[in-house]
């Protein structure tokens, strides 16, 4: 797969260093010739470009019109809408991902900005505060394709009404998908026949609007 990855801080330097270690194809580009020489130095197996990518003909540069996936990384949440918008529309990138650096600036990053899943750091570390402090409670972890799904996870606590029941048995509806379970440090796959636990931590792919039936048939009325 060929990504391109906009931005070369540390998210976007730890992203492309990953990536290239599973064998992807990947550009890192930044507009800072300072932040080029420091990958150089400390991640040498990474191709660079140094430009603005707001800029398409960088853009070009950068082989986005061949590119699998984008990511806009930068610091700047500005940055990463025209990078985005510019990826989708100009360049026809099949998916592009996008980091929201202000929550304020959340609502921003849709389709309508060539945004394919936007990805905010802050909000994924005030939902594993509340993970921690909130057993019985439903947390959104962040949304998935365009907003078309969001990725939820349920911690079940001894009132919990799905504890001891099996997941065929719950009753869920079909735009609600039980994708894994955390149990006592491991992941258990949800097959309808796993039964549910004290302490399990659900994550479920949860449409639009059924976040509340979630709840209810997990954790019961009081989570309404």
């Amino acid at each position: 797969m060929r990504v391109v990855v906009v931005g070369g801080g540390n998210i976007g330097r730890y992203l492309s260093t990953d990536l290239v270690d599973r064998g992807h194809d990947v550009l890192l580009c930044d507009r800072e010739q300072r932040v080029i020489d420091r990958l150089a130095r400390y991640a040498p197996q990474l191709v660079t470009l140094r430009g603005d990518a707001c800029a398409p003909p960088v853009l070009a540069r950068a082989g986005t019109g061949q590119a699998d996936v984008v990511v806009a990384a930068t610091g700047d949440d500005e940055d990463n809408l025209v990078v985005s918008v510019l990826a989708k529309e100009q360049f026809g990138v099949p998916r592009v991902l996008a980091r929201v650096n202000h929550a304020t600036n959340a609502w921003l990053f849709d389709d309508a900005w060539g945004v394919d899943l936007a990805v905010s750091p802050p909000h994924l570390l005030t939902a594993l505060v509340e993970e921690e402090v909130s057993a019985g409670d439903v947390v959104r972890l962040f949304s998935l394709e365009r907003g078309a799904a969001d990725l939820i996870e349920v911690r079940l606590d001894e009132r919990s009404v799905a504890v001891g029941e099996r997941i065929e048995d719950l009753g869920l509806p079909g735009d609600v998908t039980l994708v894994a379970i955390l149990r006592e440090g491991h992941v258990v796959t949800c097959r309808p026949s796993t039964p549910l636990s004290e302490g399990d931590e659900v994550l479920a792919l949860v449409a639009p609007g059924r976040e509340t039936e979630l709840a209810e048939r997990l954790i019961g009325p009081r989570a309404t």
